[in-house]
């Protein structure tokens, strides 16, 4: 009995030491974000055009969905709708359309967040951690259609013209016998 016991226990060991865990890295440690507010990288006159320097935090952040989805709880979380209206515009301007007076890029919406803009946008340098910067103007980018589509998060259920084809009535009866 003895002999069992320690065989089940040393095959216990085997497979606890065969088990590994899968590491996924889906949001940059600590949770305020591993980076540095930097200087401002465009300068406040509109124009449209580009930033002076490139980010590389860009590339990490326009075309990763988990990204997105977190700029997307984060507009809700910070109320962006308050002044945005859901992206349609309202108070601030539209963010659906193409007309974007500071420049269409990442890095331009992401300045536009940190540093704010004159007559409305404030600056949220020291009220928002820099990667959730990041997130919000990849959730922007994405409202107006620029960013890849397999990324993109879908709009809320309550936006939506009519339910989802699941959730339409008689979608749980059809299909089952009595």
């Amino acid at each position: 009995m003895r002999r069992l016991a320690s065989m089940l226990l040393l095959c216990l060991a085997f497979a606890a030491a065969g088990c590994q865990r899968e590491e996924r890295q889906t949001r940059p440690q600590p949770s305020l974000g591993d980076s540095e507010q930097g200087v401002p990288v465009t300068t406040l006159a509109p124009g449209g055009g580009s930033p002076l320097l490139s980010d590389a935090k860009a590339a990490e952040f326009e075309a990763n969905a988990f990204q997105l989805s977190e700029g997307k709880r984060l507009f809700s979380w910070y109320n962006c709708s308050g002044c945005h209206a859901n992206g349609g515009g309202g108070m601030g301007p539209a963010l659906m359309d193409d007309k974007w007076i500071y420049g269409d890029s990442i890095e331009a919406i992401h300045a536009s967040i940190r540093d704010g803009r004159p007559n409305g946008m404030p600056s949220f340098r020291n009220h928002i951690p820099d990667d959730q910067i990041w997130e919000l103007a990849a959730f922007v980018r994405s409202l107006s259609g620029k960013v890849p589509s397999a990324a993109a998060p879908n709009r809320n259920d309550d936006m939506m013209p009519h339910p989802a084809e699941n959730r339409l009535p008689g979608a749980a009866t059809e299909g089952k016998s009595p």
